[in-house]
């Protein structure tokens, strides 16, 4: 088993000026054409119900501040925490909240359709926000969002082999009765799934968006990438392996080296640069599993 730590400074990875002031929930990968792109939350006020566009950052070298481009899904609506999936025919899936799962495709990361999304036997609350998209070696998906299951918090789980018709598969994480945060819309945001050799390590924020706990990351490790257990603070049932001072991070491999990122609202005293996505290196320490 690996521990992952921040092993750095965090520097400014993308500050949006003209399409917001601010990056919350948001994605970053590696295109078809070599460049990273970054798609995340902003608007000039703040604030969930003021969030109904995303702003896009785009840059060659993760050494580099991105350079802003322009809205991306306006279209009047709420639109949080977008997942960029690429395919191997050089298409973009993108899958944001809230619910109802909302779906577009592109060719070119700028013209975006919109398209249907199946999320069959999709059970009521499970899928508030937040959706994380992994590639299996099989050629199958599996997709992870936050909602709540019993009035607390959980990741649902749903399987693929088209990105387009999802069916539940069950919860990929749940919060025990122990549980010590479960405000009304869930604790647990922005999960990410980071595969090191037979073991799925989940990145997910842990937070009632209090000053105290806004940039809580917890990390679980399983070799089942379908089950990470229940959580109960850490007494009994799945136990974090770490926690990271990170809100709603990505994990980016580029080339041997990880790297994390982080964001949030201005209102918070803690942000590391704010109205940035910050970026910092990520390493791994080896422990003897437990």
């Amino acid at each position: 088993m690996k521990i992952p730590y921040i092993a750095g400074e965090w520097r400014v990875l993308f500050k949006p000026e003209k399409t917001g002031n601010y990056i919350n929930d948001h994605t970053v990968f590696k295109a078809h054409d070599g460049n990273f792109h970054l798609f995340g939350i902003t608007s000039f006020v703040g604030g969930a119900p003021n969030e109904r566009y995303f702003a896009h950052g785009v840059t060659n070298d993760l050494s580099i501040p991105m350079v802003e481009q322009r809205k991306e899904i306006d279209r009047g609506t709420l639109a949080w925490a977008p997942c960029v999936v690429r395919t191997e025919g050089d298409y973009y899936y993108m899958f944001y909240g809230p619910s109802p799962t909302s779906l577009s495709v592109s060719f070119d990361l700028y013209e975006w359709c919109n398209h249907t999304v199946n999320l069959n036997n999709e059970p009521l609350f499970s899928t508030h926000r937040d959706h994380f998209v992994l590639r299996l070696d099989n050629g199958s998906y599996l997709m992870y969002i936050v909602g709540t299951k019993d009035k607390r918090s959980c990741i649902s789980l749903f399987a693929s082999f088209d990105l387009v018709n999802w069916d539940f598969k069950g919860y990929a994480l749940t919060s025990g009765e122990d549980s010590p945060l479960n405000p009304a819309w869930g604790a647990m945001e922005s999960p990410y799934i980071v595969r090191i050799e037979d073991e799925y390590y989940l990145f997910v924020t842990y937070t009632d968006c209090s000053q105290e706990n806004y940039h809580n990351t917890l990390v679980f490790v399983s070799k089942d990438p379908k089950n990470f257990g229940v959580y109960n603070g850490g007494h009994g049932g799945a136990i974090p392996i770490t926690e990271i001072f990170a809100h709603a991070p990505e994990i980016i491999k580029d080339g041997d080296e990880y790297f994390i990122t982080t964001c949030g609202w201005n209102g918070y005293e803690d942000i590391p640069n704010k109205g940035a996505v910050s970026i910092a290196p990520l390493k791994w320490k080896d422990v003897k599993s437990r």
